[in-house]
């Protein structure tokens, strides 16, 4: 664990565009190297898996984009299946059910329709959600709110990079991070 952390962190970069004045420069997050190095792809699924260990899910809820990979990376390890949940879906021509949900604002202040099939969040499941990285927490939130809504059990979230300012939404969600931001400063 202690070197794929160490690998997390080496691979992170804050990038930024050239600065338009009178506005500052603005930094993002750039974590296309982890995508590269298969030591990471590897041991991402065993790693944020033990960050459940004793809730046993039945399935992996993941968001659109990187939640897809890094959920499946966790049901693929834990031997079970993944939900799919969708960021502004089009559903005008399918026929599922799906339930949705708003987030409240995230960090660039835009509100997110997340949506999951309602064929594949099963009343009574045990649901761990996979992502990325989690900033404000409103998709998290969202994403609780679509496993109740499916009348299934939140377990929690597992993610690589915790950025919750707050340590008592952290608690409310059940949020547990590889990696803190502040570990991600600009070096």
């Amino acid at each position: 664990m202690d070197d794929l952390r160490a690998r997390l962190i080496s691979g992170f970069v804050w990038r930024s565009d050239p600065p338009v004045w009178p506005q500052p420069r603005a930094y993002y997050a750039d974590c296309s190297a982890w995508w590269r190095d298969p030591d990471v792809i590897a041991g991402l699924g065993p790693a944020l898996a033990a960050l459940c260990e004793d809730g046993r899910p039945t399935v992996v809820l993941g968001t659109e984009s990187h939640g897809f990979l890094l959920g499946s990376l966790v049901a693929l390890h834990l031997g079970i299946g993944f939900a799919a949940v969708r960021k502004q879906p089009e559903r005008a021509s399918d026929d599922d059910i799906w339930l949705v949900r708003r987030t409240p604002p995230d960090y660039r202040d835009r509100n997110l329709e997340l949506a999951v099939r309602r064929s594949v969040l099963r009343r009574g499941d045990r649901v761990l959600l996979v992502d990325e990285w989690a900033a404000t927490g409103g998709q998290v939130l969202a994403c609780r709110q679509l496993v109740e809504d499916a009348q299934a059990h939140w377990l929690g979230a597992a993610v690589v990079v915790d950025a919750l300012e707050s340590a008592a939404d952290r608690r409310a969600l059940g949020l547990r991070g590889l990696v803190h931001v502040r570990e991600l400063r600009h070096r």
